[in-house]
């Protein structure tokens, strides 16, 4: 198995392309031979959201550094796990944390654990993560429904799906407009209204950049001229790689601090805080979430 991943892959890493198809198969009969559940919802968990994992019933977990050829996560509120369950009566697995370019891995291979998913049998993947809020209206705590994103390492010609297209996967160049399913926003919003959470509750676009510094002030400036209302450092990749393979897509940004916009203003971005909305907000996310993975049509 190992081997796979080893010297006869090296010219593909180096060159940033991706695993080929034939060593996913290989990395999702690993699974596949561990686990009895046959998920057909995966959920990547944001930073400080892995608590969403916990929740499955009938849990069978698998740390990343045990998958052979799986990265493994290094972010405080990362776990590292990918843990297979049932969730409101639905199979799910979730990735109790993600990884990350500024980690030191390509886009390509942070987005590569969605196609494990493909080939285990989710139709449906849903996302999260921990944002900067750029829109002047949002607050910290508050709930954003991706609508669409703004990939920034795109447009410096990083994309996860550089490289040789096998399509198997997907068409040379997929359409990435209407990535966000517009029923699964549309559902979540009836979802939240009905739990209480409509005063919390944003719909608004997501951008991508490559960390880990945060931002500066012109930079975020900048975002919000272009039409940003959040902006992380994950997602985007992982949307665009789900989308190639045909999976429908949910995203969800907590707005977790406040952008600093001002040349004047003293405080600074920082992780703990991340964190500290993050749990302040858990149940609520996890409501929403557990809510809309059981009223999925699949």
């Amino acid at each position: 198995m190992d081997s796979l991943f080893t010297v006869r892959d090296r010219t593909v890493r180096e060159d940033g392309s991706k695993y080929s198809y034939e060593a996913m198969e290989s990395l999702t009969n690993y699974l596949l031979k561990r686990t009895k559940h046959r998920p057909l919802v995966g959920v990547i968990c944001g930073s400080g959201m892995g608590g969403l994992a916990d929740m499955l019933e009938d849990k069978e977990s698998f740390p990343y550094h045990e998958i052979p050829g799986f990265p493994t996560s290094t972010v405080a509120g990362h776990k590292g796990r990918l843990v297979f369950g049932v969730l409101k009566g639905v199979t799910t697995v979730c990735m109790q944390g993600r990884f990350h370019v500024y980690e030191g891995y390509s886009l390509w291979k942070c987005a590569m654990p969605v196609r494990v998913m493909k080939l285990i049998g989710v139709k449906t993947l849903i996302v999260t993560n921990a944002a900067g809020g750029l829109n002047p209206k949002f607050k910290v705590g508050d709930i954003m429904i991706i609508k669409d994103h703004i990939n920034f390492p795109g447009f410096a010609g990083d994309n996860p799906l550089r490289g040789r297209n096998d399509e198997r996967w997907g068409p040379r160049f997929p359409a990435i407009n209407n990535a966000y399913d517009l029923q699964l926003r549309n559902l979540a919003k009836e979802i939240a209204i009905s739990l209480g959470l409509g005063e919390f509750l944003r719909e608004g676009v997501y951008a991508m950049v490559g960390g880990p510094s945060y931002e500066t002030v012109s930079e975020l400036r900048a975002l919000r001229t272009l039409g940003a209302d959040a902006v992380g450092m994950s997602t985007a990749h992982e949307v665009i790689a789900a989308k190639h393979c045909g999976l429908r897509v949910f995203g969800l940004s907590l707005i977790t601090n406040e952008c600093v916009m001002d040349y004047d203003v003293e405080r600074a971005a920082n992780h703990a805080e991340v964190l500290e909305t993050s749990n302040r907000r858990k149940s609520d996310l996890e409501n929403l979430i557990t809510n809309l993975i059981s009223k999925i049509d699949q």
